[in-house]
């Protein structure tokens, strides 16, 4: 892990270690495979654009089950502040319909995302909708929503690396980092 980094004009403190998100990783995956364990159907697991890239592909690669990888892109950030209002900015790459749905998302703060993406899915007809998220902000998370996979809870900071980033910079490193007030 680097001492630190610098993303355009803010400057970022290690915060969570690879090797942590790995084990909460594993957490999740066992507790996914064991509520899809035998399924007859297959699963989407949906992807959400571009925060949940490196967390969906490391969660994949541990789930023993059929399932099949779908995307969307929506969008809610400007700089470090969630403007509130959640932009579609690509749709779902294929049909949820009749369809069991595992939200995969990269971070949980203030849930508007959540909310706005479960009805989507049911709008499209999904036939269930279990939200995955690697990380959430409980103190700030206020939706009824209930998130069924958690892989860990962090305080309400701005982070960067595994995905997430500052102004589309950052997702690549595979620590997360806090910003350094």
């Amino acid at each position: 892990m680097m001492e630190k980094i610098v993303l355009h004009d803010k400057t970022f403190k290690p915060f969570i270690p690879y090797a942590k998100l790995e084990a909460a990783i594993d957490s999740v995956a066992r507790r996914i495979n064991a509520d899809y364990e035998g399924s007859k159907d297959i699963p989407i697991l949906l992807c959400i654009l571009n925060g949940s890239v490196m967390f969906t592909a490391e969660l994949m690669k541990r789930l023993n089950f059929d399932l099949q990888l779908v995307s969307m892109k929506l969008s809610s950030y400007s700089g470090t502040q969630s403007s509130g209002v959640i932009k579609q900015v690509m749709g779902l790459t294929s049909p949820v319909n009749g369809r069991r749905v595992i939200i995969v998302e990269d971070i949980v703060d203030t849930g508007n995302t959540i909310v706005e993406l479960k009805r989507i899915l049911e709008e499209q007809g999904a036939s269930d909708v279990k939200i995955c998220t690697m990380l959430l902000k409980p103190e700030v998370y206020d939706k009824p929503v209930k998130l069924d996979y958690v892989g860990m809870e962090i305080p309400n900071a701005f982070i960067v690396g595994f995905g997430l980033d500052y102004d589309e910079l950052g997702r690549n490193y595979k620590d997360i980092y806090v910003i350094d007030q």
